[in-house]
């Protein structure tokens, strides 16, 4: 069933479990989502970014959820725009049935980014819709950064009480040190588990964690063993998740996991049988790939069986 991401949220919040986000591009990812799940027995957040939405059309987009709602109904499912960059894109996607949205002005000052998430919250809430929103920014934290360029770009605590209290935001991705996409860290990951306790003890409302994909080495594996090339990237280890759920977040936002098991799959399919063209015989092999990783990863957060 579709339902308010905040319902969603503020149970993980109150029991200290991490709930996946998920972002899809295509059916075949929608249906690996939905299918991991049911199999998970967890909540779930699918997500589409702007160029997703660009790529599918809006009225694609919620229709295909929709549908997979209605077939999955026992699953709470939120549909979250990921990255709304304007309050003319958030708006767009509340009014097509999105139930769940992000402003991300988290590249603008301080007060302008305030100002921003408040009339995304305003307009939200008053269509029964939650909103997410961003401090500081993303970029891998390596061991050698000093504390001023730490600051400069982490979240800053006592702005998030500020940040919260006067938006009325329901959830928050505060930057402690992760990144978006495979290559998150040139040494070894390090994230501000204090910085990311502290904004919890002053905001009180569920946390977001973005570019928490792992990369798992079976993933990696796969991906490489088929002539990919990772570039040596790293990801966001499980002890560091399951360590950053300890410390408060609720949202735990994954897309290139996904991406690459899943072309792995294709790209292993190809190379055994250069002859094929059947989409099918790509695809569901594909999404089956992808299901194991999103089962494994609900388990990992904790949200395996809270349905």
């Amino acid at each position: 069933m579709l339902v308010n991401g905040n319902e969603i949220l503020q149970k993980a919040h109150k029991e200290f479990y991490g709930v996946g986000a998920f972002n899809f591009v295509n059916f075949e990812m929608l249906q690996a989502i939905f299918a991991a799940a049911n199999e998970a027995n967890s909540p779930v957040i699918v997500q589409a970014s702007e160029g997703a939405i660009k790529y599918m059309g809006i009225d694609m987009v919620v229709g295909m959820v929709q549908v997979m709602a209605k077939r999955y109904g026992h699953i709470p499912v939120a549909l979250h725009l990921d990255h709304g960059t304007t309050f003319e894109s958030c708006k767009k996607a509340i009014e097509a049935g999105f139930t769940s949205v992000m402003i991300d002005a988290s590249h603008h000052p301080f007060e302008e980014n305030l100002a921003m998430t408040k009339e995304v919250v305003d307009f939200a809430h008053s269509k029964g819709v939650s909103v997410e929103a961003e401090l500081g920014r993303l970029m891998g934290v390596e061991d050698n950064i000093s504390v001023d360029e730490k600051d400069a770009v982490l979240v800053n605590p006592k702005e998030a009480e500020i940040f919260v209290k006067e938006t009325q935001v329901d959830f928050l991705a505060p930057a402690i040190g992760t990144s978006h996409g495979a290559f998150k860290f040139k040494g070894e990951p390090k994230l501000d588990f204090e910085r990311l306790q502290e904004v919890k003890k002053m905001t009180n409302i569920p946390l977001v964690l973005h570019g928490a994909s792992a990369i798992p080495d079976y993933v990696r594996n796969a991906f490489l063993a088929t002539g990919g090339d990772l570039k040596g990237s790293k990801g966001v280890p499980f002890e560091f998740l399951q360590e950053a759920i300890k410390g408060g977040i609720n949202k735990v936002n994954t897309d290139t996991d996904l991406r690459i098991a899943f072309m792995a799959e294709v790209r292993r399919i190809a190379n055994d049988d250069p002859t094929q063209f059947d989409l099918r015989k790509f695809f569901a092999p594909a999404m089956e790939s992808m299901k194991k990783v999103i089962v494994e990863r609900m388990h990992i957060l904790g949200s395996a069986n809270k349905i």
